[in-house]
């Protein structure tokens, strides 16, 4: 893909993966120029969102992120904090980010997941006003749904290996097998 081609991508809107009733319904931080060029969720080579998953034991085998859809028929979506693609999540404001959280709420009351996963503890701080958050499940619920905060799984996130952050991804496929 050429550079023109990612900066044509700028500002898309790219497509939620989801369905009512889902078991976790993933949320990223928003889309970077590769998905929506693509039109598939962490796209991007470097993340390691589709690895995770699939280590954390929530798919079967590692998908690619042209295969996205077949989530649903583990009960499991996609959807972003604030839609529009960036080429850096720095390059949001936080009213975005509130806004992003107005918007996921009334998204989340109306499909009604089990959980709420959002994929980036920043994010999640500023989106639901909740600064002292840490990883984890938080005592937010949404309606009947329940929030878990993970870590954010771009490569540029040093601070937790593709090991570390399907451990915390596996307590949270634990829980929700519970629910």
């Amino acid at each position: 893909m050429t550079p023109e081609e990612l900066e044509a991508a700028r500002d898309r809107v790219l497509p939620d993966v989801v369905a009512g009733g889902l078991r976790v319904l993933f949320c990223g931080i928003n889309p970077g120029l590769l998905s929506a060029a693509t039109g598939h969720h962490f796209a991007r080579p470097g993340n390691r969102f589709w690895p995770v998953l699939h280590l954390s034991g929530f798919t079967p085998r590692l998908l690619a992120p042209a295969e996205q859809r077949e989530l649903l028929s583990y009960g499991l979506g996609i959807t972003n904090v604030v839609a529009r693609a960036t080429a850096r999540a720095d390059e949001l404001s936080a009213e975005e980010f509130r806004e992003g959280g107005r918007i996921l709420t009334a998204k989340v009351e109306r499909l009604r997941p089990q959980w709420l996963a959002v994929v980036g503890i920043t994010a999640y701080r500023t989106a639901f006003g909740e600064p002292k958050a840490v990883i984890g499940p938080q005592e937010r619920s949404i309606g009947t749904t329940r929030v878990w905060a993970l870590p954010n799984p771009s490569g540029l996130n040093a601070h937790w290996t593709a090991a570390s952050m399907a451990e915390e991804f596996a307590r949270l496929r634990e829980a929700s097998q519970g629910s």
